[in-house]
């Protein structure tokens, strides 16, 4: 969920879009996303020591039960996301690939891992509302089950269609993740802003 709204998000002209005219496919939930996030989070704080404030498995993969594309999403929040000196080289070193910045929301960079398994690394600020947005999605879909089926047929659903971009079905989604999070909202007391 993390991406469905990328603000004014544009890929870095002189780097390739690797969602660009991407198929989109949802699996079953597969029980190794966690330790594959696990690993992840290792690699993440070994580049980056102290400069991670904080590593959170987030979207549909870090939801048990919930059918997913095969791809663990990751919230990194560090303490100056326009200050890439502090963070880039050591990601990239570390086999993350910088893909985009947007600036104008929340100061998002986004960079991508490919080895054991796909990640996109969405990197915000500390005390950034978009990561409580997404933490309290996720944790509202680990507890109820009529929302996690509803957002797993919508998912399925969208992913029969063919999308020029990725982004294109993650922006898909939007309604369905807004009734959803209107209900998490009144049972977690509210996203804090």
């Amino acid at each position: 969920m993390s991406a469905s709204d990328p603000g004014t998000a544009t890929p870095d002209p002189d780097l390739d879009d690797p969602d660009r005219g991407r198929t989109v496919v949802v699996v079953p939930y597969d029980p190794a996303w966690p330790s594959r996030f696990e690993a992840a989070r290792r690699t993440i704080l070994a580049a980056l020591g102290a400069e991670a404030v904080s590593v959170e498995h987030v979207g549909s993969t870090a939801v048990p039960g919930l059918a997913a594309k095969p791809v663990i999403d990751i919230h990194l929040s560090v303490r100056d996301p326009a200050d890439e000196t502090l963070y880039r080289p050591a990601l990239e070193a570390a086999g993350f690939a910088f893909v985009h910045r947007a600036p104008d929301w929340f100061e998002h960079r986004l960079f991508k891992g490919h080895e054991p398994i796909e990640v996109n690394l969405h990197l915000f600020p500390v005390g950034c509302p978009e990561l409580d947005r997404c933490r309290l999605f996720r944790d509202w879909l680990r507890v109820d089950g009529a929302d996690r089926a509803l957002y797993a047929d919508t998912k399925r659903t969208l992913a029969t269609r063919r999308w020029d971009h990725v982004q294109d079905y993650a922006e898909a989604k939007t309604e369905v993740i807004s009734q959803i999070l209107s209900r998490a909202e009144a049972w977690g007391g509210g996203a804090k802003d």
